[in-house]
């Protein structure tokens, strides 16, 4: 029953993935009649262009054949060398004829789909073995349609070869009484004209199977919502899998910057709610890098694991906002804030060095000259409100 309300849901066209698919798997629109209607087309057009070389040719052919003398009869070689040569004449006209028939047949046949070459069709598929299943391929629409245009078809050939036939009987008849040269013109202009009233009716069918086969095709692959969700998932996956891998990515990120805080010379921070670590080395950097960044719970894990790494941090929170909003992880900082950087560094320096007892004591950390509009605290004038005012 979910089967069959599937199947009756099927009301979207079908999407470029499927189209890729079916298309793989040899299913293409194609259309007999038009295939049809251009090797007998084909035919004509060569009938009517060669008429008059082929009828010479026939007409020497026959007259080639039927000649006979006594010594040809007597001579049983002879009269094999006879029907080689005239089988080989015949070859001469029918090989390259028929191969310009297969070219244009093929030529039909793959005008409608376009070229698809693919062995899926040739592969075993057991369903197809089912008996029931089979008699409803045979009972579906598509195939009562095909069924009806074929039988349709046949009946207007017919029609149109008997009233044909009805009309030139007579001049059939009379054929009979003429010289050869003359019968044959006669035949081949009454096959020109046949062969015409039927071109035009297979171009009318082709006319309507064209568009026919392309609907049905269409039809064949809708699909239903289920299925395009389906198929959403299956080409950009599940969210629940893509938040997973956003998840681990985080943390694989959380964890290497973590094990990079013990190498940073130093973290500035924001006392409660950023903080950056920076690393500088003046042999392969042209500037200091950020190795680590976090806020709130993350900035405090920072902060605790570069204490016991005794890795300095200084409370700088213009810098740390600054730094937090605009510098990129494992990146060289901004150019804008290499000032209050050098700043904090040559602080830094002059630190350590007072504690291995090289230098005196530094005082308090001065003013880091931070560019305003890189603190995205900081609101413009313009921005506030009367109560800010």
């Amino acid at each position: 029953m979910a089967d069959q309300n599937s199947s009756q849901d099927r009301n979207l066209p079908a999407s470029h993935r499927r189209l890729n698919k079916a298309r793989a798997d040899g299913q293409v629109a194609r259309s007999r009649d038009f295939a049809h209607f251009v090797a007998i087309g084909t035919c004509g057009a060569l009938i009517a262009a060669f008429a008059p070389l082929v009828s010479d040719w026939l007409q020497q052919t026959l007259i080639t054949g039927l000649r006979f003398d006594v010594t040809t009869v007597q001579n049983p070689g002879a009269m094999s060398d006879r029907l080689s040569e005239l089988v080989v004449r015949l070859m001469w006209v029918l090989v390259p004829f028929g191969a310009v028939m297969v070219v244009s047949a093929f030529v039909g046949a793959v005008a409608i789909g376009g070229w698809n070459w693919t062995l899926a069709p040739l592969t075993p598929r057991f369903p197809m073995l089912d008996p029931i299943g089979g008699l409803m391929r045979i009972l579906s629409k598509d195939k009562l349609i095909d069924a009806a245009k074929g039988s349709l078809l046949a009946l207007i050939l017919g029609a149109i070869g008997a009233a044909f036939l009805h009309a030139h009987v007579e001049e059939f008849a009379g054929v009979i009484s003429l010289p050869l040269p003359g019968a044959i013109k006669s035949l081949a202009g009454s096959m020109l004209g046949g062969l015409t009233l039927l071109l035009l009716a297979v171009a009318a069918f082709a006319m309507v199977d064209v568009p026919l086969q392309r609907f049905q095709h269409a039809q064949r692959l809708k699909m239903s919502h289920q299925e395009v969700k389906q198929e959403h998932k299956e080409t950009e996956g599940s969210q629940e899998v893509k938040a997973k891998v956003r998840a681990r990515m985080r943390e694989m990120v959380k964890r290497r910057m973590l094990a990079a805080v013990p190498k940073a010379d130093l973290v500035v921070m924001n006392p409660t709610h950023y903080a950056v670590a920076l690393r500088y080395d003046e042999t392969n950097m042209g500037a200091p890098r950020v190795v680590a960044k976090g806020a709130d719970l993350l900035a405090m894990t920072i902060r605790d694991l570069a204490k016991d790494s005794k890795v300095p941090v200084l409370q700088a929170p213009v810098l740390a906002r600054a730094l937090y909003a605009h510098a990129e992880l494992d990146r060289e900082i901004p150019a804008a804030l290499f000032a209050a950087v050098a700043q904090v560094l040559a602080y830094v320096y002059q630190l350590r060095a007072a504690l291995r007892g090289q230098a005196p004591t530094p005082g308090d950390l001065p003013e880091l000259n931070v560019p305003i509009e890189l603190d995205p605290h900081h609101k413009p004038v313009a921005d506030m409100d009367a109560d800010d005012l």
